[in-house]
């Protein structure tokens, strides 16, 4: 399965530059969130394939008009064919706004999971806006990773850890892959595709 992987910034060629069969052999396109429904929607028309999401600190807009043909998996564990995918979006609270989340918040959004994860025997994929803390975030309160990703890699060991909101402009040693415990985590900014 090749999965389309995006974040933050509408990519120019996929969208701007966009010629017929650039998304041709894409399974699956995951948002990370920060990008505009308009580009999703045209993500998803264009490749004729499902389209999750979640929302990012900036989406607020998304609550009241989601995106068309996508479904929004944030807060949810869903399953897409043989894949179990949690979706965890919003990031670190640093001012008021609806995607946004203290520590202890976050952990609860996992809690409300803990059933689902234990009857469904754990996760495949996990896909959240803000990345984990210690891997590949900030010290500064709007881009600092949440403890509780860690803690949810640690016991269910998903194979992807999926996330946005860390832009590579940002830096010069931001990686798009890292390895953590067996769990490939998987900085989406702009676009990656991921083959599984």
């Amino acid at each position: 399965m090749r999965i389309l992987a995006v974040a933050d910034d509408e990519s120019k060629s996929l969208y701007d530059y966009y010629s017929p069969g650039k998304l041709d052999g894409i399974d699956m396109i995951i948002s990370c969130g920060d990008l505009s429904p308009h580009y999703l929607e045209f993500l998803v028309t264009m490749a004729n394939c499902p389209l999750l999401y979640v929302r990012g600190n900036h989406d607020d807009r998304l609550i009241d008009t989601p995106p068309e043909g996508c479904q929004c998996i944030d807060g949810e564990l869903v399953r897409v064919g043989e894949l179990r995918i949690m979706g965890l979006g919003g990031s670190f609270r640093y001012r008021k706004g609806e995607n946004m989340y203290t520590e202890e918040q976050m952990r609860r959004r996992i809690r409300r999971l803990a059933l689902k994860l234990r009857l469904w025997h754990g996760v495949d994929i996990v896909v959240t806006h803000a990345p984990i803390r210690h891997i590949n975030d900030f010290d500064s309160m709007s881009h600092r990773g949440f403890e509780c990703f860690q803690e949810l890699v640690d016991k269910y060991h998903p194979s992807y850890f999926i996330h946005g909101h860390i832009h590579k402009n940002y830096g010069v040693n931001i990686p798009q892959l890292t390895s953590l415990s067996g769990t490939t985590v998987v900085n989406a900014y702009e676009k990656c595709i991921i083959e599984i």
